[in-house]
């Protein structure tokens, strides 16, 4: 079943994080995934396995405790824990990103406290964009913060929150008018605040509560919030780099990253799907033979190997441009796009090849089949990434005339 999605150039350090990652998915998440999915649990024991694996310092530097690996490898990884359940490859992401967001431009104060605790699994992350009549819109934020002597005072309401309630720091752009004069561009006056508070629900510091889950379709065992703050007063020094009217810039670079980190996802969900497919192919008879050996569900077989090859080949590029410090967004939305969308595809002909069994509880694919979309509107849906992508092009082929 190791086939696909192989990845050439790998150093000895790296095929043995790999390896280990693969076995603890193996062994600790694929076979309790679809209960817990099904109960809407947080996978605790699972992710404090991950705790002891040194994931949620992956990414972090040495100096700060972490393993100072690279976005490749943390892809990687990714990838194979959303082979088991895309749940707890959110639970992670999450978590990386504000990591990320903290080392490319925290203070030194702010990352000598949080990613030493970050790297330990003790601080976990969540970052908070989006709002309920945002959509794609970020200028069109609504929350804002107001200085008050030394300290900010935020007000508004946040949506989307992954890892909303278990989380202990939270990333939030808001509005921040100070210093930025009427009429400057929106993109230009929003700022990054780094708010920690208790994990659970309610009131979780004065003025910053947290309703509850959101319900939803699929993607579930991770806790997705709202988050509602009310005169939060949070002190200077929580601005991230210490700097107003750069949050916007930040998140980006965040979320560059995390669509690298989305696109691993896909590729993820995908290459489950396509074992579920050509193990049922070869197990259900029909007109006296396997089903494998008809050719429609060859051709069908043929079709899903090749996007999960092609998916991973995209994400393994995006994620080596940014290791090399150039400019990846083109690569990284050329990945989420392509991996969403191919993850939705064959995880449906997946479905397709189980035939009624597909549409039953008991069998994987069913929990697949529902966490696929989610893909396709994380970290940008497909249309804002064929903008960004479009925008990329001419830029690099601007026609001289």
């Amino acid at each position: 079943m190791a086939r696909l999605a192989q990845t050439a150039g790998l150093t000895d350090v790296q095929q043995e994080i790999l390896s280990t990652v693969r076995d603890f998915v193996d062994k600790e998440i694929i076979p309790v995934a679809t209960e817990l999915e099904h109960r809407d649990e947080y996978p605790q024991q699972i992710v404090d396995g991950l705790k002891e694996l040194g994931l949620f310092g992956l990414m972090i530097p040495e100096e700060y405790g972490g393993l100072g690996e690279s976005l490749l490898t943390y892809a990687l990884c990714v990838e194979e824990i959303a082979r088991g359940w895309m749940s707890v490859s959110g639970i992670i992401n999450t978590h990386f990103i504000v990591a990320y967001m903290l080392k490319q431009h925290g203070t030194q104060e702010q990352k000598d406290h949080f990613l030493p605790r970050m790297a330990a699994g003790d601080i976990r992350g969540a970052f908070s964009m989006s709002e309920p009549a945002l959509g794609s819109d970020v200028s069109a934020i609504t929350s804002k913060a107001v200085r008050d002597g030394d300290e900010y005072v935020l007000n508004g309401q946040k949506m989307w929150l992954t890892n909303g309630g278990t989380s202990s720091l939270v990333a939030v752009l808001v509005r921040s008018d100070e210093g930025h004069p009427e009429g400057t561009a929106p993109h230009k006056s929003m700022t990054t605040f780094l708010i920690e508070k208790e994990p659970g629900f309610g009131e979780v510091r004065p003025g910053l509560t947290i309703p509850g889950k959101i319900e939803k379709m699929g993607y579930k065992g991770v806790d997705t919030t709202e988050l509602i703050m009310d005169g939060l007063r949070l002190p200077a020094d929580r601005v991230l780099g210490g700097v107003t009217g750069r949050g916007f810039y930040q998140m980006m670079d965040g979320v560059e990253v995390g669509r690298v980190n989305v696109a691993a996802r896909g590729c993820g969900v995908a290459q489950r799907a396509f074992e579920l497919g050509v193990q049922y192919a070869q197990q259900r008879h029909t007109f006296g033979k396997p089903i494998a050996q008809h050719q429609a569900i060859q051709f069908k077989l043929a079709e899903m190997a090749t996007k999960v090859e092609a998916a991973h080949a995209m994400m393994v590029n995006a994620a080596r441009k940014k290791d090399s410090g150039e400019r990846n967004d083109l690569e990284a939305g050329m990945a989420k796009y392509l991996a969403s969308e191919y993850c939705k595809e064959v995880v449906e002909d997946a479905f397709r090849i189980h035939g009624g069994y597909g549409f039953s509880k008991e069998y994987e694919i069913e929990r697949l089949y529902r966490e696929a979309p989610m893909l396709l509107i994380g970290e940008g849906t497909a249309e804002i990434q064929k903008m960004i992508i479009g925008r990329r092009l001419l830029e690099e082929y601007r026609f001289q005339g």
